[in-house]
This record gives C-alpha cells, sequence and structure tokens, in this order.
C-alpha cells in the first residue's frame, strides 16, 4: 500500500502504525495541520488502511468527517484529506509486498489467443508534452481500438454532483460496464481512454492524483486501460491527427449533440456534439454509453450549421479595374479578406490599407485619400461593419471623383469561427481572434447597400487555399468539424 499526495509516495507496512501530519512526508506546510495528525495502519489482507484522527482539526475520510479520536477506513482509490478539507492523499493498492516462490516447474506460457489481460493496476505513465499517458504494463496492441471518454461514459460521481468532489467521487456508471469491456478486449480490442482534465492545467488537481484515480478505474473494471496518443490528459477537441489511419475505433462518448428530453427521464441536453464530431472526422463508428452499453436505439443530435466540406466557388466578375478606385472590403474576422486582397488585389498594383497596420481609421482615411490623390487606386482590408464605417472611404472616393466598389465576404459566423481556429492550429505570429470579437461583429453588422454610394457589391464566398503546390495536410485538418 501506499498512499500518494502533494509530495510523492507515502509507503504503508503491513500492519504498522505510520504518523502523517505537517512536514516533509506530505509537504504540507500548513501550521493548522498537526505534525502528528492522523495515525493510518494499512491491512494487507483486506486491501484496505485504518485512519485515526489524532490533531485538533478535522480529517477526512471517504467524504466523512472523522473528528479528534474518530476512526475511518480507506479503500483503494479513496482520498484522505488531511486536515480541514484539503490536501488529499490517496491510498493505493501495489498487491502483496511478498511474491510467491518460483514453483520448480513453471507451466509454458498459453497460446496468446487464451493468455489473460495484464494487471490493470500496473503499468507507465508518460508525459508527452501537455498529455499524460497510461500504459499498462505487458498490453497487447491491436489495430483494432475500442475508444471512450471517461466522466460520464466509464464513470459518474457517487455523490451526484456534476463534478467530483474529491478524488474518490466516482463510481462506474452502469453494471453492465465491466462485462461489456471484458467482451471487447476477448475480441481483440485495445481499450483506450480519451479524457480532458481542466482541473490539472488549472492548478486545481495534481497529476498525482488523477493518475490514482484512473488505475484505481482499471481495477475496478477488471480491463487493461490504456491511455493512447490521444491523450490522458491535455486537451482532446474535435479535431483529428494522432489517430488518421486507425482502421477501426468504437467510440461512445457523451459529448453527442442530443437536446433536451432526447429519452425518457433524460432531460438534460448534451453540453455539446464534439465527441460525434471527433468521431466523424476521423471516419469512426460512434456509440453513445446508452447505445454501447445499454443496447439503446441511436438519438436524435444535432450538427453545427457550418459543415467544413461544403465550399463556394467564387462567380466570374470583373474584379480589378483599370482605372482609379476604392474598393472596401466588409466581413467577420476569418472570413478571408486579407488573404484575398493580398493574392488578386495587391499584385495588380491596389494600394494596401488596414487598420491593424496603420493603427486607426482617421489614418486609413488619410493613406486612402492619398493614394487617390497619386492616381492609385485603393483597397481598404477592414471589417466595415455598418454605414457609419463604410461612409468614410465613400467620402473619400466621392471626392476624388472615382468610383467605389464593395467586396462583401459573405462567411458566415460559424465558417469565421472554423477558419480561426484552423488559422490559429497552423500559424503563428498573429493575435487570436475570440468569440467574443466575432460576436461583437455580428451584433454591429448592417448588410452594404448600393443607396450607400456603392457603384457596386461584389459577394465574395470563403474558397480556402492550401498552398503551391497545396498541402495535403492542411487540407485534411481544415475539412474536419472544429468546434461541437
Amino acid at each position: 500500500h501506499s498512499l500518494r499526495g502533494l509530495a510523492g509516495p507515502v509507503a504503508l507496512p503491513d500492519g504498522q502504525p505510520v504518523l502523517l501530519g505537517r512536514g516533509p512526508l506530505t509537504g504540507v506546510t500548513d501550521r493548522k495541520c498537526s505534525r502528528r495528525q492522523v495515525e493510518i495502519v494499512a491491512n494487507y489482507a483486506e486491501g484496505t488502511a485504518r485512519v485515526t484522527q489524532l490533531g485538533v482539526n478535522p480529517s477526512s475520510v471517504g467524504g466523512s468527517v472523522l473528528g479528534r479520536g474518530g476512526r475511518g477506513t480507506l479503500a483503494p482509490g479513496q482520498a484522505l484529506l488531511l486536515v480541514n478539507g484539503r490536501y488529499p492523499l490517496v491510498l493505493h493498492f501495489l498487491g502483496s509486498p511478498h511474491p510467491k516462490k518460483r514453483p520448480p516447474s513453471p507451466p509454458q506460457d498459453p497460446p496468446p489467443s487464451h493468455r489473460a489481460p495484464p494487471s490493470p493496476s500496473r503499468g507507465r505513465w508518460q508525459k508527452m508534452g501537455p498529455l499524460l499517458t497510461f500504459t499498462p504494463s505487458g498490453v497487447l496492441h491491436s489495430t483494432k481500438i475500442a475508444g471512450f471518454d471517461l466522466d460520464g461514459t466509464l464513470i459518474t460521481t457517487r455523490s451526484g454532483k456534476v463534478f467530483p468532489t474529491s478524488p474518490d467521487d466516482w463510481r462506474i456508471l452502469y453494471p453492465e460496464i465491466p462485462q461489456k469491456l471484458k467482451q471487447l478486449q476477448n475480441e481483440g480490442f485495445k481499450l483506450v481512454v480519451f479524457t480532458n482534465q481542466l482541473g490539472i492545467s488549472r492548478g486545481r488537481l495534481r497529476p498525482e492524483l488523477f493518475q490514482a484515480k484512473v488505475e484505481a478505474v482499471a481495477e475496478k473494471l477488471g480491463v487493461a486501460l490504456f491511455g493512447g496518443p490521444g491523450g490522458v490528459l491535455g486537451v482532446l477537441g474535435a479535431s483529428v491527427g494522432r489517430w488518421e489511419g486507425v482502421p477501426a475505433l468504437v467510440c461512445p462518448p457523451d459529448a453527442a449533440g442530443r437536446a433536451p428530453n432526447w429519452a425518457p427521464g433524460r432531460k438534460k441536453k448534451d453540453f455539446s456534439c464534439s465527441d460525434r464530431l471527433f468521431a466523424l472526422n476521423a471516419g469512426l463508428r460512434f456509440l453513445t454509453p446508452e447505445e454501447e452499453f445499454l443496447g439503446w436505439a441511436p438519438a436524435p443530435f444535432d450538427l453545427p450549421a457550418f459543415d467544413p466540406v461544403i465550399t463556394q466557388e467564387v462567380p466570374e466578375a470583373e474584379l480589378v479595374s483599370d482605372r482609379p478606385e476604392v474598393l472596401l472590403t466588409v466581413g467577420f474576422p476569418g472570413a478571408g479578406k486579407s488573404t484575398f486582397v493580398k493574392r488578386y488585389l495587391v499584385p495588380a498594383g491596389y494600394e494596401y490599407v488596414n487598420r491593424d497596420t496603420l493603427g486607426s481609421w482617421q489614418r486609413c482615411v488619410s493613406a486612402c485619400s492619398a493614394a487617390l490623390a497619386r492616381g492609385r487606386s485603393v483597397v481598404v482590408d477592414n471589417t466595415n461593419p455598418d454605414p457609419e464605417s463604410r461612409q468614410r472611404f465613400v467620402s473619400c472616393a466621392r471626392e476624388a471623383a472615382v468610383p467605389c466598389r464593395c467586396l462583401q465576404f459573405t462567411a458566415s459566423l460559424e465558417q469565421a469561427r472554423h477558419n480561426c481556429r484552423f488559422r490559429d492550429m497552423t500559424q503563428s505570429g498573429h493575435v487570436p481572434v475570440t468569440d467574443a470579437v466575432l460576436f461583437s461583429y455580428k451584433k454591429q453588422f448592417v448588410a452594404p447597400d448600393l443607396s450607400e454610394g456603392f457603384s457596386q457589391i461584389l459577394q465574395i464566398p470563403f474558397v480556402p487555399h492550401f498552398g503551391d503546390p497545396p498541402d495535403p495536410q492542411r487540407r485534411r485538418l481544415f475539412f474536419q468539424f472544429s468546434d461541437g
């Protein structure tokens, strides 16, 4: 037995009392915690540990406050909160410290198809950037993958609350789950768990406590759970990278895009459909926990309004004029305005005016007037959401006695969000566009009209460009759902 906490594991010998409190063993420096806060005695035969509170301030075992002189019993995966509901120590069972003697004539290994699955409670944790993976010792690798979310799919809270109140606040979601997982394992599937743990990245949950929880869940299920390349810790969104080329995967998470009242007694809608989108992007079979473990029929679901696979062609029109003019862009951030302008208009000799470059609309107006005075055509690459922002440049054109045309980029809010996410993943050195900026533009937007003084309004749909020659990896990434 051992306890895992702030300062790493604390060994618990069988039947011997161990005193814990404030000090180097626990890493606790809080003076409200006594140096002799609790006494712990491990019982290897039962696989538990008895905890007795010695200090003045309260300790808790499994969510129950002990009080001075009070006792409680820790089971594997349960947490001892050392004092005042803080400083969790999770019991971890390593197995008997006394291995059996090797028999004089060990039997031959059984054939591979009849080998027992590896012990789920032992394995190796490995950190890869922001991801943390767990590989059970002796795991049998397979091209057949069954992937699962953790919270809301394999386990739920024992307390009944939405979020766990402690590291040991969990139970198996459905009693049918262990048998179903063993069946998949016997059919040759490798079982992989994906889970986002925002509490770890924000410093509210220590990785060691979550590691102990994962191992305790695997031990309870009786199967070898692998935290694979998608990551047991870290951020896993809808976009697919490392699972390209996996030939088979059953993925039954809980963010499936189901509407309210999707089943009798199931009133809450799913918080998103990101898990379903992950499976769609990877070309994988998708099942919800109820479909996979309980055999329910599929429930209705909603996908995002924007489908990245559907693209439009640019309509043919006379884009470049042989006479001086002002071209004014209108459209969401991320609608493709700058890329379009720099690809088609700047090489044709248009003077480029942009607020991000010049710093204010006043400077943009001055630059526009100066270029027109030199006989140059001008393209104003700004969002220009309303008549007020557009009128400044229409007036510039009128004063110079040249026409002003409008380039209205028709990308929707959803398309612009997708484009901004794609840009964040594939480019560096630019300022990320937040949802607040996009929604602010939507609120201000008034469609341009010829009555504002435009000689023509051209509708420009977004058409992705992946380089010359096209980059196949960027192309695959763009045509995946990015938001659930």
